[in-house]
């Protein structure tokens, strides 16, 4: 065997090792990548469980703070807590979409699809949630103002007014932060499949 056969044996040799070498820091990339959205899904399917349980822990809640203690209608309250109930609904809804624990391991590309659909069934549920909202803090703040005799120094009004205006600040900005991260989860397999 004369040096040059030697020398490109052994250049064959550096290349099959840095091929295996790129090949094992792609399978590490995809891992990191698939367990990073993992935990992104995880944290969303976290928030909605909260939401849920303050959904359904609102009905027994609701009668005793609106009915018991604010003095508002049994009306009021049934329809309050059939709005927390819908909204419950609307949230498990979303949830499932996502709740798979092995989504991001099999199929990327169905794993986009479910969190593509719960991020837009997410953002529709807004035009009908804050309309919903609207009506249902009007006819709490009418309520609350015809009880009082339409005194504007009532602590449940204002009160209501301060909690309205918390629980919209909140519940945006929950909306968009949840936004962002079925975004990244997106564009994080949108990187993933076009690697492939």
């Amino acid at each position: 065997m004369n040096n040059n056969d030697f020398e490109l044996e052994n250049m064959r040799q550096q290349m099959t090792t840095l091929k295996n070498k790129l090949n094992q820091q792609e399978i590490v990339s995809d891992r990191l990548m698939r367990r990073s959205m993992r935990n992104e899904v995880n944290t969303i399917a976290r928030r909605y469980y909260i939401i849920m349980f303050v959904g359904l822990f609102m009905v027994p809640y609701g009668y005793w703070c609106f009915v018991k203690l604010g003095g508002l209608s049994i009306f009021f309250w049934i329809i309050t807590s059939i709005f927390m109930l819908v909204c419950t609904g609307a949230t498990f809804y979303t949830y499932r979409k996502i709740s798979d624990p092995d989504m991001m391991n099999r199929n990327l590309v169905e794993a986009r699809k479910r969190v593509a659909s719960a991020k837009k069934f997410e953002a529709n549920w807004l035009f009908i949630g804050i309309p919903a909202v609207v009506l249902w803090m009007s006819w709490f703040l009418y309520e609350t103002y015809q009880l009082h005799g339409g005194a504007l120094t009532n602590g449940l009004f204002w009160g209501g007014c301060i909690g309205g205006i918390i629980g919209a600040i909140c519940g945006l900005s929950l909306n968009f932060k949840t936004q962002r991260q079925y975004q990244d989860i997106i564009d994080q397999i949108e990187d993933l499949t076009a690697e492939n």
